[in-house]
């Protein structure tokens, strides 16, 4: 029974592909190639022979079309027994054989005998056989080096692309792993932040869970996604900010500041969200004074893309050293751009921190 086939995984490795079937006739190209030849060995015989030119160019023209195809009738024959190179070079050699026995015996009215005590024409069929089947086996012998040496960058095509296509399908499964890893820390601060507000019997609570359920609808489509863009990443930001703002309204302000252009970029679910996190909890939760978020992101000269996070919290110098959500999101980032997309922290004066993701040159080209 035949399985039918499913639908094509664009991330599956592809095997080897079977061997298509030889076409048994040649193509224009080798025709032509044998009628350029058979144009060049028909002047070279006419000093040497009592035919006329157009006589000679028949022959050759026949012997060089029996070469070709036997050449091409062995190397579509479908045996174990006998390497398909060697099965061309004895087919070439028995038709430089047989073809100018053929044409030999044409002119002599078909008669063997007649041929055989004909000594200008035994000698005409030694001298095109020893000539067709020189030549024919130099020329079978190169294009067997061609097709070798095509088959040989094809397979390392298929190698390149094979190698290629197992890099790329670890490097999703790395970025599925880590964003598996963040989403129950995402979920639970999220609720360890509403919990507290309840508890502490504040008339914020209602809205404030209105607002949290509204967050998760748009929050838990994102986390299912492998990879989104950075404006379902804006919407997911600036609905966790209003959020953290309705928890503390005298003492949180923000604002966004991506430019649109950037919008359409590819973008890792959450990757931005851990910044504005960590902003809220290390910054903005562990000071005594109201502070401020900014978000924003900007392209570069150079092709960069520059995305940060800035709090008016306390600075790094009162806050606990890079813990794993920022080790986290250092690999998801090189596993998402490359390696040449990087996390830097430094202090904003007078207190503070400014989180900025670097992405390498050519990603502004594609949001």
């Amino acid at each position: 029974m035949s399985q039918q086939p499913g639908p094509a995984d664009p991330h599956a490795t592809a095997g080897p592909a079977a061997p298509r079937p030889r076409r048994l006739l040649p193509g224009w190209r080798s025709l032509a190639w044998v009628t350029a030849l058979a144009a060049v060995a028909a002047v070279a015989f006419l000093p040497i022979t009592h035919n006329t030119y157009l006589e000679l160019l028949g022959e050759t023209l026949f012997v060089g079309v029996a070469l070709l195809l036997a050449f091409r009738w062995a190397g579509a024959w479908q045996q174990a027994r006998v390497p398909r190179w060697l099965a061309q070079l004895i087919a070439v050699g028995v038709a430089a054989a047989l073809a100018p026995l053929v044409v030999q015996l044409l002119t002599a009215g078909g008669d063997f005998g007649a041929f055989i005590g004909s000594r200008p024409h035994v000698r005409g069929y030694v001298l095109v056989t020893l000539s067709a089947a020189i030549i024919g086996c130099i020329l079978a012998l190169g294009a067997l080096y061609r097709e070798r040496d095509a088959q040989a960058r094809s397979a390392a095509l298929e190698l390149a692309l094979m190698r290629e296509t197992l890099q790329r399908q670890t490097a999703d499964a790395r970025l599925h792993l880590l964003t598996a890893q963040i989403q129950p820390h995402f979920l639970l601060n999220t609720l360890a932040n509403v919990q507290a507000l309840v508890e502490s019997g504040s008339p914020r609570a209602v809205p404030l869970f209105r607002s949290l359920i509204d967050y998760l609808r748009a929050a838990v489509p994102h986390l299912q996604r492998d990879a989104a863009t950075l404006a379902d990443e804006e919407r997911l930001v600036q609905a966790y900010l209003a959020l953290m703002q309705m928890r503390m309204p005298d003492r949180l302000s923000y604002a966004l500041r991506i430019d649109p252009n950037l919008l359409s970029l590819r973008f890792p679910p959450l990757a931005l969200l851990t910044l504005v996190e960590n902003a809220i909890h290390h910054g903005i939760d562990a000071a005594s004074d109201p502070g401020e978020v900014e978000v924003g992101g900007a392209p570069q000269a150079d092709g960069s893309v520059r995305l940060w996070v800035a709090d008016t919290g306390v600075g790094l110098a009162e806050t606990a050293g890079e813990g794993s959500g920022l080790a986290n999101l250092r690999a998801r980032l090189r596993a998402f751009f490359g390696d040449g997309a990087r996390l830097e922290l430094s202090e904003v004066r007078p207190h503070g921190v400014r989180a900025e993701i670097v992405l390498p040159p050519g990603t502004a080209a594609g949001a």
